[in-house]
Order: C-alpha cells, then structure tokens, then sequence
C-alpha cells in the first residue's frame, strides 16, 4: 500500500507540473483523449499531457500598438483603439479580453474584431507563459488574477471609461478572481465557460479519457499547488461569484465535457448582481465564434446595449 500511496503521488507530480508547465516548441502536442492509442493512453496517464508553450500566430489586421506591463510577471498586450479625433468611430467602451488555458492573445482576434464593428475598443492580453509574456507557467487563473488587474489599471491610467472584462474558459476565472481579490469595477464582464472549482476542472480531464477521478485528481490539484505556491483546493470561482456585482453576460456550450452544467449553474446562480445566461446548443468547450457566430454576436451585444 505504501509503495502504491508512493507511486500516485509520483504519477501526479508529473501530472501537475506538465499541467501548468507549457514544454518547448519542438515537443509534440499530447494527442485529445479520443485520438489516443492505447500505448499512448498509458504514456498520458502515466507521465501528464504535454503542451507545447502557447505562441501568437497571427497579428492584428487593423492598427494597433504593443504594450508591455509589468505585473506579477512581464506581460504583452496588443491594443487596439481608434483615433478618439475620428467623429465617425464614435467609441462606446474598452474591452480587456483575457484568452483560456493553453491559448494566446491571438486565438481572441476574431472576438475584438467583432467587438471592434461594436464600436469598442480591445485590450487583449497575454497571460503568463503564453505569446509575448514572460515564463512557461500557467496557475490556471489563480495568478493570472493580477494580470488582470495590472491591464485594467493600465487602461484607467489613460483616462479610460467604460471598461468591459472579457474572458474565455481560464480568462473568465482570472477575470472573476480579479474582482474578489481586487475590487475591481468593470462596467461589466463577459464570461464564457469557466469551471465551477479547480477539483472539477482537474476531475474532467480523466473523466474525458475514462478514467477513475479518484485519488489522481485531488492528488493532481495538491500537488500543482504545492509546486505554484498557492492551495489549489481554494480556486473555486464558484465561491468567486459571490463577490461580483457587476452586471455579467454567462456563456456556455451544453456540449462541454470539461465544465459541466452544474458548475455553470452554481456560478450563475451565485452572482450576486445583474445577469444572463446564454447556452449555446451544440457548442463544446470551443470557440463559440465557429458555430453560433450570429448567435454569440447578439447576445454580445444585446447585453452591452443594456440600460
């Protein structure tokens, strides 16, 4: 038993580490769960899924500027604003965009750019150890809470009005940890998919390669906390909700296998200011943009039209 309880707990350090250690470029991405062979399973299961480090792809088709700040780490942002002189591209408000785990500031070009013909404004960041920002790690939100802040503070230092938060998957947990840590006062936020408690979101990823949850996953949070610097049994943006009174727009795909309708629901119901839910039906834990663009635009901004 002992040399059993001493196995898992090596298992789950390699787990842990490479879960918020992104690997170099030439490391092969670690296949999805589906397309693995047996042997390959195994090797998963074993020694944790590689992820090679996140880099932007593409850069902005419209004019923008570079921003670098300074927060618990370095941190890139692209900014994309129109001239304030132009009558024409009369600007409604700011969005800081915040893109999910395993993603970059690129992945969110085609969301700015759809609120951009909104007529506003984009922030998008990239969170520590992705594109242009500094390191290889990823908290899973729980640091990337300051980075929120260190780009909301940023734009009230230009004298911005109207700023709007907005995050996909881990970007919406950074987003909801950012206002309880911080008190920050967005106009409002947008989130789309966040997991209800870090357990969950470690549990669903052997529940996706069938799997038993127990003992790994809470072997596998201990451990990614011990190795981060923080007690990972207390990310729960569930228990975030509470402190956010701002008015939130909630989006989720009743496809997704990584956060499940319960974890949406407990947030939801949590919120303890204005708020919509919007499900999209056929969507997984994805893009939304891909197959209910139409849908997603009129949810965006029916909600940033709001009184």
């Amino acid at each position: 038993m002992l040399i059993a309880f001493v196995l898992m707990n090596v298992v789950a350090v390699f787990h842990s580490y490479k879960f918020t250690h992104f690997a170099d470029d030439n490391v092969e991405k670690t296949l999805k769960p589906e397309q693995l062979t047996f042997g390959g399973k195994v090797k998963a299961l074993s020694f944790g899924v590689n992820n090679p480090r996140p880099e932007n792809k593409i850069k902005p088709a419209v004019t923008y500027e570079t921003v670098e700040l300074q927060s618990n780490k370095k941190i890139e942002c692209w900014y994309l604003h129109k001239d304030s002189s132009a009558k024409t591209d009369t600007v409604k408000g700011t969005v800081i965009i915040c893109h999910g785990y395993g993603g970059e500031k690129s992945s969110m070009l085609d969301k700015a750019m759809v609120f951009d013909s909104l007529k506003y404004n984009a922030l998008l960041l990239d969170f520590m150890g992705s594109g242009g920002s500094e390191g290889n790690t990823t908290t899973i939100g729980f640091k990337e809470a300051e980075q929120v802040k260190t780009a909301y503070d940023y734009l009230h230092s230009k004298g911005v009005k109207d700023i709007y938060l907005f995050g996909t998957s881990m970007g919406a947990v950074a987003i909801m940890k950012a206002i309880k840590d911080y008190s920050l006062k967005p106009k409002g936020i947008i989130l789309e998919c966040p997991f209800g408690t870090m357990y969950q979101t470690v549990a669903a990823r052997f529940k996706n390669m069938n799997v038993p949850t127990f003992p790994m996953a809470g072997l596998l949070v201990f451990w990614g906390g011990v190795q981060n610097g923080f007690w990972a049994f207390e990310h729960n943006p569930a228990d975030y909700a509470k402190n956010i009174t701002c008015p939130t727009l909630l989006l989720y795909g009743e496809k997704d296998k990584n956060v499940s309708r319960q974890e949406i629901d407990d947030i939801y119901d949590n919120l303890a200011g204005e708020k919509v839910l919007r499900t999209y039906k056929l969507a997984r834990h994805e893009n939304y943009l891909i197959k209910y663009r139409t849908e997603w635009t009129k949810d965006v901004s029916g909600f940033l039209k709001r009184k």
